[in-house]
């Protein structure tokens, strides 16, 4: 199926999406990468506030290329997620709802979006400056210290994605594995 979904990514948007959907995001979405969500969890650890609400949220994981002049944003491609997984769980305990990356996730990861009822995007790697025409705006919200890597909110437009693994743990890389495995033989 096709959606187009108005965010923030409320869990009653979330539910009917199942893995192999394509969706086209609307809204804010906000950037980190590893050295951000190492950040995060320390704010987290001292009991700080984060410099956005995970509430309903969605996270890309991309460090932005810089812009050229006149231009939002740079080349905008998705990083691999797996180096998120450490502090994923805890970001979908507080209410995370989506996470927009390539590659797999961990045992881990799924069953806290489970819980979360939260859904994992699979941007199209190697496609960044394509994704980049569909941003906005892009502003600069914390750890700009960190360049790339600062957490960024992002206003995106027909922001193209698939779901990779669904709220019900229905995971597009084994689905399309197995059906490979059925055709093949």
């Amino acid at each position: 199926m096709e959606y187009h979904i108005e965010l923030p990514l409320t869990r009653e948007k979330a539910a009917p999406l199942k893995a192999g959907d394509r969706v086209y995001l609307n809204g804010i979405i906000y950037t980190a990468r590893d050295a951000a969500h190492q950040r995060l969890a320390a704010l987290l650890d001292r009991g700080e506030p984060l410099p956005f609400s995970p509430e309903d949220s969605v996270i890309y994981y991309v460090g932005p290329t810089p812009a050229a002049p006149g231009a939002i944003i740079g080349s905008a491609g998705p990083t691999t997620s797996y180096r998120m997984d450490a502090y994923a769980p805890r970001l979908l305990s507080l209410g995370l709802r989506g996470m927009i990356g390539k590659g797999k996730r961990s045992k881990e990861v799924i069953d806290a979006m489970q819980n979360a009822g939260a859904v994992y995007f699979g941007a199209i790697g190697g496609a960044g400056a394509l994704l980049a025409q569909c941003i906005l705006e892009a502003e600069l919200i914390a750890f700009e210290d960190l360049g790339a890597e600062a957490i960024r909110r992002l206003t995106v437009k027909d922001f193209p994605v698939v779901v990779v693994i669904d709220s019900g743990g229905n995971n597009l890389y084994e689905q399309g594995r197995r059906s490979y495995l059925l055709h093949r033989l």
